[in-house]
């Protein structure tokens, strides 16, 4: 059994992964993604920690469970069915495996999120 402290979202003890979304993804802009791993699991099947993104929008589909919370900045999720949410600060939502759709960051995004790989 382990214990990990997950840090301040505004001063994270990891150095920061940079990325962005698989070009093939990509709907518009040219989103970067900044990620803070604060943790992960002896079998690399659970992560936790801090994620930031620039303004741009692309296909997601979801194998893993998600949780999230949104620190800071405006997002739109939306469903391959038409459902759309717009979430910002203090919103709390998960994303189950099979969710297909897209995520559009509105205003520069940070989130602290939970994964569950299958």
């Amino acid at each position: 059994m382990s214990f990990a402290l997950l840090t301040d979202p505004a001063r994270p003890a990891v150095e920061p992964e940079t990325g962005g979304p698989a070009a093939d993804r990509v709907l518009s802009g040219a989103a970067v993604f900044t990620t803070w791993n604060e943790y992960e699991s002896a079998d690399g099947k659970r992560f936790a920690g801090v994620w930031r993104s620039t303004p741009g929008s692309w296909r997601i589909v979801y194998d893993e469970w998600e949780y999230c919370e949104i620190l800071e900045g405006t997002s739109a999720i939306s469903h391959a069915d038409g459902r759309r949410w717009l979430v910002g600060p203090g919103d709390r939502f998960t994303l189950e495996p099979g969710f297909d759709g897209v995520w559009e960051v509105l205003e520069t995004t940070t989130k602290r999120y939970v994964v569950i790989l299958p």
